[in-house]
């Protein structure tokens, strides 16, 4: 299993989010620093959750960060992240696993 379905894996379980995109980036960092060759080492992520109800900014990152701990860790050099609620996006009760 690549990063990237790990990444989708760990955070559908933790977060039942109705938005999840995870995109590898890594490509663009070649032959820059953290770049360790392996082609996954740079990822963006956009997740929509109701797990994010209340919850602040920086608080949702540090969630994030915590499910992520293991693979940040040791492989994942920079990950960007854009993380919301469905009512600060207008998700209705509509389920996107892209």
């Amino acid at each position: 299993m690549g990063m990237t379905e790990i990444i989708e894996e760990k955070l559908r379980s933790a977060l039942n989010p109705e938005v999840l995109e995870v995109i590898n980036e890594s490509a663009q960092h070649a032959g820059h620093a953290g770049h360790d060759g392996s082609g996954e080492s740079h990822f963006r992520i956009r997740v929509v959750s109701a797990a994010f109800e209340g919850v602040s900014r920086v608080e949702r990152q540090r969630r994030v960060h915590g499910i992520l701990q293991s693979e940040i860790s040791q492989q994942i050099h920079a990950l960007s992240m854009k993380l919301n609620t469905p009512a600060e996006v207008g998700v209705a009760n509509c389920k996107n696993n892209s």
